[in-house]
């Protein structure tokens, strides 16, 4: 128990470290501009500020570029979220997820090496910034 106050203080850094990264827009995004490094990442829509999708990655570059923007169904779990959510009706499909991501959202990351560390930091940011969507649990 005398861990708490002491978590408690990185898991505010952790939050702070996150909101005060850069912000990267999926408009005009290409693969250099991101670093391939391990990392927590959050992506934001930025008209209503609501946290859409929390994650981890051994690859920041690959994760954000490859899999959400460019990836298909398997690979990109936010552009299906969207697609498959009731109250987007505006989204029928993969290619109008995209375009939402394109003129719609930005995302942070931070970077953190160690696996363990990635999964930890990747749940307390779901909570602590109240995420959309979330995977299903296997």
């Amino acid at each position: 128990m005398e861990n708490i106050p002491k978590r408690m203080d990185e898991a505010q850094r952790i939050v702070e470290q996150l909101l005060n990264s850069q912000q990267y827009t999926f408009r005009g995004l290409i693969p250099s501009m991101l670093e391939n490094v391990p990392g927590v990442y959050a992506i934001f829509d930025q008209v209503t500020g609501a946290t859409l999708y929390v994650g981890r990655t051994k690859n920041i570059r690959r994760r954000l570029y490859t899999n959400h923007l460019m990836g298909p169904e398997t690979n990109a779990r936010l552009k299906k979220y969207l697609y498959k959510d009731s109250d987007r009706p505006d989204i029928p499909d993969m290619v109008a997820a995209k375009q939402y991501l394109i003129d719609n959202c930005y995302f942070q990351y931070i970077r953190v090496d160690e696996m363990i560390k990635r999964g930890q930091i990747e749940g307390l940011l779901s909570y602590l910034l109240n995420v959309t969507y979330i995977h299903e649990e296997h």
